[in-house]
């Protein structure tokens, strides 16, 4: 088969090639009756035409990023002093469920890495759920672990995530009730124009200068975090922001669809077959375990079996929060859980990573004398 030539210096077509295959693949899914079609669709499309059809796509971290800001902007437009007041509440239940499922997730590391032959510490920095980015960084500032592993694992994850968590939730498991979404779209659309105007204009400036603060303070996920953070603050200090356009809504799931399906390269790992099989079964059980703790949120604090599932699926906050806004679930609520989350893995994990990776360093120099001398 001819590769198609899409080199460097055509990035332009390239992204292009990249957008149209990306469509092609969320008005199948759109057609099909898919949940989040315009996710899904384009990841898989592009996924299959990556791998299989020998074509060199593109896309920059510049579409990425609009997609990112769109959603922030959506899961701070949900928070209010009402739902801040719930956060707070809640503060010590996302510690208690964030360190369970890390905790969950190095257990099941252990076997992972005993049953693919590659070392505990890649595993472990692979398969902690909601620190993509961090995780990476972190195994090239360590140096001594499998970054291609460890970049797999993470990107598998997410993948698996961002496929399974929306059939899940559509499943006949949930039934799920009228979007609330809907509703305010509706609300908002009622509204003037002279009035909806100077706040769209407003919401837009604040988000995007919200991302740029946060990535010159270093924040992680800033074109996520930052605009949910800056809507916020104004939300709560009573500037009601817009309700998100559904088409908006749609660009960013195609904006994060594309993406993801350029991610994954399973070309550059060894034992391809071993590790994929155990990365998929190694997700779906840290699902099914997060499916089982959100009934204890549905115990100890009422929240609705979709919220509380959302709140704890291992996947990405964003992602999280995209399929929280297209449903009948408490956006804030599960933004929060998520983004605690995250805040957990870039700021607590590192330092305890980076001990481990020491201590299982030195055990195994002390091990390897131990064996020389005998």
């Amino acid at each position: 088969m001819k590769i198609i030539n899409l080199n460097r210096e055509s990035k332009l077509v390239r992204l292009l090639v990249t957008m149209m295959l990306g469509v092609v693949g969320g008005v199948i899914f759109t057609r099909i009756h898919m949940p989040l079609p315009w996710v899904l669709g384009p990841m898989v499309v592009l996924i299959i035409a990556s791998k299989l059809g020998h074509i060199h796509l593109y896309w920059s971290l510049k579409e990425r990023n609009l997609g990112l800001i769109i959603i922030g902007y959506a899961s701070g437009s949900s928070i209010n002093k009402e739902t801040l007041y719930q956060i707070m509440q809640q503060l010590p239940w996302m510690a208690v469920m964030t360190v369970t499922l890390i905790a969950f997730s190095a257990i099941t590391a252990v076997f992972v890495s005993k049953l693919t032959e590659i070392d505990y510490p890649s595993i472990l920095t692979g398969g902690i759920p909601g620190g993509l980015t961090q995780m990476v960084i972190l195994a090239e500032e360590m140096g001594g672990l499998d970054l291609t592993v460890i970049t797999f694992l993470q990107v598998m994850r997410l993948i698996l995530v961002v496929s399974c968590v929306p059939l899940i939730v559509f499943s006949p498991l949930y039934a799920a009730e009228k979007s609330a979404y809907t509703t305010a779209v509706a609300q908002t659309a009622s509204e003037p124009w002279d009035v909806l105007i100077p706040k769209i204009v407003l919401f837009a400036a604040i988000s995007v200068l919200s991302a740029i603060s946060s990535k010159r303070l270093k924040f992680p996920t800033p074109y996520f975090v930052g605009p949910i953070l800056g809507v916020a603050i104004f939300n709560i200090l009573g500037f009601h922001a817009p309700s998100l356009s559904p088409v908006l809504l749609m660009i960013a799931q195609f904006t994060m669809g594309c993406y993801l399906g350029l991610l994954l390269e399973p070309g550059k790992l060894q034992n391809k077959v071993k590790v994929v099989l155990l990365s998929i079964i190694n997700t779906i059980i840290m699902i099914l375990f997060a499916l089982g703790l959100s009934y204890i949120l549905i115990k100890v604090h009422g929240i609705g079996t979709v919220t509380s599932f959302l709140c704890l699926a291992p996947g990405s906050s964003d992602q999280m929060s995209i399929v929280a806004s297209v449903i009948s679930a408490n956006v804030s609520i599960v933004t929060g859980y998520q983004m605690f989350r995250v805040l957990f893995v870039n700021f607590a994990v590192p330092p305890l990573l980076k001990w481990f990776y020491r201590y299982h360093t030195r055990k195994k120099h002390a091990d390897c004398s131990f064996d020389s001398a005998k």
